[in-house]
């Protein structure tokens, strides 16, 4: 571990909507930095002007506030090494471009797709690198006179990273241990583009990395290959001393079958890939979110949170706390980690437990107002109560409880079959005299009441109890039958009956 203050960034890229996965890398810099008293950064890499996609950084940033991760620094948060979108450090990228032209250890390449294209047709497996660079159009096999005449005369060009073959270069991965690679497997990575006087990601990433005090790189595994030539460019610009310490975390999986998680699992299973829902500004196309699809943001943190990491015991609800706490990549895997999505719905059923009724009827209340339905707070908490053990999300809690608020306009077919027998009207309209009679309508006494009514006419117990759920809630389900008539009132217990009696007799 480095003695300099803990400083890990976050850097996605404003091309479209944020992936899941992208969510889990930076929710475990956000726990590593708060584990180590550190800083958690956002840096925008809009470097490639081509993809960029107007309202992703926006969406970006919405994610996180909706996520609860707050970061230290950042575009929208400001800081002491600001700009932190890297479209707005044009300038300072291109010092550090100069500064390797200057010392050798890049050059100027002049290729055309064209003939970039005809090569790799020429040359199977073709690789820009010290092999094959004095058989094309650069600094390296013009004369500096023909260079600059190219310039001068305004033709595109790219910036080129010079890589010595041959050379053993040393990954050290906080997750998976040493990695070593011979630098010859490494093509002369484009760093600078003239078109739009931009760097690319290898420069940038550097050069930001270095100036930001950044002494940690989490990221996904699909970035280890990079990795060697940030090693190699920290050497040239002599920032060994500085360079972070790497961890590449596993990737996440496809629920079934084998390959990375894509946007097709999720439409094809019926789960959100993204952390909000996202309008495609080109084609149109919505695409579901956790938090249209009413997942809480701490059960999606926490689900997230075990992917590819454990706590050391069999522990599964964790506060946030308690994962700051229990965080340290060493815990972290080397292989993938299956996305099993229902275990994502177990742990939102998990948090609706938790929260209080009151929390949960706060979260209820628009979906009893998409269904016109406006009721008193203290009702609503008692019902929310009674049924958010059934639910794996808040929005189920209409499925579970709608008939506390509204007369059923049905009655389900099957259980009118099984449960409304042939003297079920006579005995509700017998049910519905004793009633009448109630004066203390609580759960208790009159379920005491009604017992009474049925022993001593030896009715059968079941039949009467089975007709009157029907009656009341429209089929074979609900919380203990006179926790539903305390909440509903004696009114409409005894109007839900007279209903029943006329349509279903």
């Amino acid at each position: 571990m480095t003695s300099r203050k803990v400083r890990v960034r976050f850097a996605p890229s404003p091309t479209g909507p944020l992936h899941i996965g992208g969510v889990r890398t930076a929710l475990f810099n956000y726990l590593f930095a708060k584990k180590h008293g550190g800083d958690f950064i956002l840096r925008i890499e809009d470097t490639d002007s081509q993809r960029f996609v107007p309202g992703a950084e926006e969406y970006i940033v919405e994610s996180f506030h909706w996520l609860g991760l707050s970061f230290d620094e950042g575009p929208h948060t400001g800081g002491d090494f600001s700009p932190y979108r890297q479209s707005e450090r044009k300038a300072i990228y291109k010092q550090y471009v100069n500064r390797l032209l200057e010392n050798q250890l890049a050059y100027i390449a002049f290729d055309t797709p064209e003939e970039l294209e005809a090569k790799r047709n020429e040359i199977p497996n073709f690789q820009y690198d010290a092999s094959t660079r004095m058989k094309m159009r650069n600094s390296l096999s013009l004369k500096p006179q023909e260079s600059q005449a190219l310039i001068d005369a305004g033709a595109q060009y790219v910036v080129r990273v010079k890589i010595e073959p041959e050379q053993t270069i040393v990954v050290k991965d906080l997750i998976r241990g040493e990695i070593t690679v011979n630098s010859s497997i490494i093509d002369d990575k484009v760093l600078f583009k003239s078109a739009d006087e931009l760097p690319t990601y290898h420069l940038a990433n550097i050069v930001d990395d270095h100036l930001m005090e950044i002494t940690h790189v989490i990221r996904g595994e699909e970035w280890l290959p990079s990795a060697p030539l940030h090693v190699i460019l920290y050497r040239y610009f002599g920032w060994e001393d500085t360079q972070p310490e790497f961890a590449h975390l596993p990737l996440l999986l496809k629920p079934e079958g084998n390959g990375k998680l894509s946007k097709r699992d999720g439409d094809r299973l019926g789960f959100p890939v993204f952390p909000l829902q996202w309008h495609d500004p080109k084609s149109g196309e919505i695409s579901s979110g956790y938090r249209e699809n009413g997942y809480l943001p701490e059960a999606l943190l926490n689900f997230l949170a075990l992917l590819g990491w454990n706590p050391g015991d069999d522990r599964e609800i964790l506060s946030g706390c308690e994962m700051i706490d229990l965080f340290t990549l060493e815990n972290c895997s080397k292989s993938g980690a299956k996305f099993d999505f229902k275990k994502g719905e177990w742990f939102n059923h998990k948090y609706i437990q938790l929260k209080s009724d009151e929390e949960i009827a706060g979260l209820f209340l628009p979906v009893l107002k998409s269904h016109g339905v406006e009721s008193p707070l203290d009702k609503i908490i008692k019902v929310v109560g009674l049924t958010k053990e059934r639910v794996n999300f808040v929005k189920e809690l209409w499925d579970q409880a709608g008939f506390f608020f509204v007369m059923p306009a049905v009655y389900d077919e099957k259980s009118v079959k099984k449960r409304w027998k042939e003297d079920s009207a006579e005995r509700m309209q017998e049910l519905i005299d004793i009633l009448q009679a109630v004066t203390d309508f609580s759960a208790v006494h009159t379920e005491e009441v009604v017992m009474q009514w049925i022993e001593s006419k030896e009715y059968h117990t079941g039949n009467i109890m089975n007709a009157f759920r029907v009656a009341l809630v429209g089929e074979a389900k609900g919380p203990h039958l006179f926790d539903i008539t305390e909440i509903i009132g004696k009114e409409e217990v005894i109007g839900r009956l007279k209903k029943a009696i006329i349509e279903l007799k």
